[in-house]
């Protein structure tokens, strides 16, 4: 089993306690460092290289979005899982353009917490269920206003899942965005490639991005 390399930033010591205890469950899970700043946890990266770095967003100095931002910019192998009290959509959509892959909420069961550890190391996106909600409303709202009259051929469905395939993303990821299935996200990538008579994704992603979408 591939080892998870893991650095905890959190400037509550009880908080990080357990946390690590938490994540000693998990097998494979190995603890690098703990930082209790966002310069720390910028050093801490640095020098020690973590697949995963469990993040705060109110630490002392630099905050937690900053210290993403750092980190990503310096090693984007480096996968960041904002972990937090704070669901407002300021801190959701910086932290996602910070380059944080996940987002999850300090009121998460101990199972959704470990299975977003094992996404974000495994280089998937991954938000608590509330948080995807209202990512998927904003981004569902703006191809709807942005792209209705570049593809009027499109669904409201298909466009959603044109604009995540512009993104890069693969099925079992925009399944998980728009909480439906693998094979329905299938079913409308066959449909997008026909409407837009395109031979195959790469085709779709040029369509899609000369049309603003991404």
């Amino acid at each position: 089993m591939d080892v998870i390399r893991i650095l905890i930033a959190d400037d509550h010591p009880m908080f990080r306690d357990g946390l690590r205890s938490l994540i000693a469950s998990l097998p494979g899970a190995e603890i690098v460092g703990e930082a209790d700043t966002g310069s720390a946890a910028i050093e801490l990266s640095a020098q020690h290289q973590p697949d995963v770095v469990v993040m705060d967003i109110h630490m002392p100095g630099i905050n937690g979005i900053e210290a993403t931002r750092r980190i990503v910019a310096d090693s984007p192998h480096i996968g960041v899982l904002v972990l937090t009290m704070f669901e407002d959509d300021e801190s959701v959509f910086a932290a996602m353009r910070a380059g944080a892959r996940g987002y999850v909420l300090k009121g998460s069961s101990r199972r959704e917490l470990l299975r977003a550890v094992e996404a974000v190391a495994d280089g998937d996106a991954i938000f608590s269920p509330a948080i995807a909600g209202r990512i998927r409303e904003f981004f569902a709202g703006q191809v709807g206003t942005a792209s209705r009259a570049i593809f009027p051929e499109l669904t409201d469905r298909e466009r959603q899942i044109l604009d995540l395939i512009a993104k890069g993303e693969a099925n079992p990821v925009i399944a998980r965005h728009l909480s439906i299935s693998e094979k329905t996200v299938r079913n409308n990538v066959s449909n997008i490639f026909s409407k837009l008579q395109v031979a195959d994704r790469a085709q779709a992603i040029v369509r899609a991005r000369q049309a603003g979408m991404g």
